[in-house]
C-alpha cells in the first residue's frame, strides 16, 4: 500500500496554468471576520472546508466552482450519533469532484472500541476517499461529558480509534486538534501521523511546537458560495502539484 505520507513527499511539477486558474477561483472564498494573523492561509493554493449538518443543504457544484478542492465531513460522534447530513454530503461532494474525508468526534465518556465500531458501521470505506480524521479536543460545553481524562487514558483511546479507522479504510488517519488539547495531551505524541491543526489567530508554527502539519483550519467564519452562513475554512500544506499527487493516489484506490 502506498502511504499518504509518501504521496505528499513525492516530487511533482505543477502546471502553471492550473495553478493560476485555481488561484483565480479561490478569490471567491472569503472570511466574514478576517484575522491578520492567518492572512497567509488565504494565499495557499489548495483550499477546502469542513462541514456538518449545521451548514444545511450545500450546493457542492457551486463550492467546487468557487475553488473548494477538499472537504472533511462530520460522520460520527461517540458511539450512537451519526451526522444527519453525512451521507448526503458524502455523495454530493463526490459528484462535484471534491476530494472528501470523513471525521469522527471522539467522546470521552464512552469506550473507544465502541466508538470505533460505530464509525466502521456508518462510514463507507471508499477507496477514493481522503484518509479518515479523528477529531480530538476537550468538549467543556458538553451537557453529558464536559470533563477531561488523564493524558495516558486519552492517548490509549486515541490509539484504539486510529488503529480501527486505519483497518477499516486502509489509510492512516489524520489527527485534528486544537491548541489546548494539543498542549494537554498530544505534544510529542503520534509523530508518525499527519495533523490537521486549528489556529484561527496565528500561523500553526506559533502554537504547535515542532509539529509538522498537513491541513490548517484557519477560520470558523468563512464565506463560501454554495454554503449557507459561516463555514470552517482550511488550507492544504503543499503546492498544487503536491495536491495533484494526492488526487492521483486516491484515483488509484491506494
Amino acid at each position: 500500500m502506498v502511504s499518504f505520507g509518501r504521496c505528499l513527499a513525492a516530487l511533482a511539477v505543477a502546471s502553471v496554468l492550473l495553478a493560476a486558474n485555481q488561484g483565480a477561483r479561490a478569490q471567491s472564498l472569503s472570511d466574514r471576520k478576517p484575522n491578520d494573523g492567518v492572512a497567509s492561509a488565504h494565499d495557499m493554493p489548495v483550499q477546502g472546508i469542513d462541514v456538518s449538518y449545521w451548514q444545511g443543504d450545500i450546493d457542492w457544484a457551486k463550492a467546487r466552482e468557487a475553488g473548494v478542492r477538499f472537504t472533511f465531513i462530520k460522520a460520527t460522534e461517540g458511539g450512537d450519533v451519526v451526522d444527519p447530513k453525512f451521507l448526503e454530503n458524502w455523495e454530493g461532494a463526490k459528484r462535484a469532484g471534491i476530494a472528501r474525508g470523513a471525521y469522527h468526534f471522539l467522546y470521552w465518556c464512552r469506550p473507544a472500541d465502541e466508538q470505533a465500531l460505530w464509525f466502521m458501521l456508518n462510514v463507507p470505506p471508499d477507496p477514493d476517499a481522503l484518509p479518515p480524521v479523528l477529531d480530538v479536543e476537550w468538549n467543556s460545553h458538553s451537557k453529558t461529558c464536559p470533563g477531561h481524562v488523564a493524558r495516558d487514558v486519552a492517548l490509549a483511546r486515541i490509539k484504539t480509534m486510529l488503529d480501527a479507522m486505519q483497518a477499516h479504510t486502509g489509510k492512516r488517519p489524520i489527527i485534528y486538534t486544537d491548541p489546548v488539547f494539543y498542549r494537554d495531551v498530544l505534544d510529542g505524541a503520534f509523530t508518525d501521523y499527519h495533523f490537521w491543526l486549528r489556529s484561527v489567530a496565528a500561523e500553526p508554527e506559533a502554537l504547535y511546537r515542532d509539529r509538522t502539519w498537513s491541513f490548517w483550519q484557519f477560520t470558523t467564519t468563512g464565506s463560501v458560495p454554495g454554503v449557507q452562513g459561516r463555514v470552517d475554512c482550511n488550507s492544504f500544506n503543499g503546492t498544487s502539484g503536491d495536491w495533484g499527487l494526492v488526487l492521483k493516489w486516491l484515483q488509484a484506490g491506494q
